[in-house]
């Protein structure tokens, strides 16, 4: 519409031209002065710049999976408790000791052979997040105080790599675009985080790209969004992953129990 109207504007003021005794009705009017474009002042400009970050957040960290061979780089092919088992002893390739799961969680995943029950591995899913042509996969680990680990694998020439790992007390995650989106209670009520994580070529891992806390819009007949002390919202049980299509925008709620795909037996323990 904006370029129709250019047009109309510039064919009026060339009738105007033509036709200088039609006085002013029909002219164009003055809406005011346009406000000045005013750029970003500089706080403290003396203050010298930090050279290095004081902590390491574990941001662009990976680490390659042992024991996991990938054929054909089918993440399709893979177990995920086999995946989660030895992603134990991963080593990253930096040493923020960020990545560590608290035992509890270590032995669950230890015994998902044994005690299937209590096997906190989730469904897991596959998406294209490196935007390669091939999918990655996510796996979620529930954790206690209903935090979730989220984590993406992704296979090249049979090797699989860690390419993202974040754990917080999520309400959902979910997929837009090529984009993992984790949504996360606030303390302020009415407000959730949102982080979205992208693959980021340069660093060959997935980057907190974007976080933000936003309003949550008030449903007709309903309170806001629930504090960070409210359980997350539930979501219905993913499919097994044999029915899991490629693409699948939804990822599991902290909630689900672990599908019998996560559970099964498989080489490599």
């Amino acid at each position: 519409m904006r370029p129709v109207r250019v047009r109309t504007v510039a064919a009026a003021v060339a009738g105007l031209a033509l036709l200088p005794g039609c006085g002013s009705a029909g002219g164009l009017e003055s809406t005011g002065e346009a406000p000045s474009a005013v750029g970003p002042a500089r706080l403290w400009p003396d203050l010298p710049p930090a050279s290095a970050a004081p902590y390491d957040y574990g941001e662009g960290e990976t680490a390659r999976i042992p024991r996991i061979t990938v054929p054909g780089d089918d993440v399709h092919r893979l177990d995920p408790v086999t995946v989660a088992q030895a992603g134990l002893k991963a080593k990253t390739n930096r040493d923020s000791g960020l990545d560590e799961l608290p035992d509890a969680t270590v032995r669950q995943i230890r015994a998902c052979r044994t005690a299937p029950g209590d096997c906190p591995v989730l469904t897991p899913y596959y998406f294209d997040l490196t935007g390669d042509g091939r999918d990655e996969l996510v796996l979620g680990i529930r954790m206690p105080e209903r935090q979730l680990a989220v984590r993406a694998y992704r296979a090249d020439d049979g090797v699989l790599t860690r390419i993202m790992s974040t754990v917080d007390a999520v309400i959902s995650v979910e997929l837009a675009g090529r984009d993992l989106i984790l949504r996360a209670p606030s303390v302020i009520s009415g407000y959730e985080y949102r982080t979205a994580w992208s693959w980021d070529d340069r660093q060959q891992a997935m980057l907190a790209t974007r976080d933000e806390i936003l309003r949550v819009p008030e449903r007709r007949g309903e309170r806001t969004a629930p504090t960070s002390t409210a359980p997350p919202s539930e979501s219905p049980t993913a499919p097994a992953p044999s029915e899991t299509p490629s693409g699948t925008p939804t990822a599991p709620a902290p909630s689900e129990t672990p599908s019998a795909a996560a559970t099964s037996s498989a080489d490599g323990r």
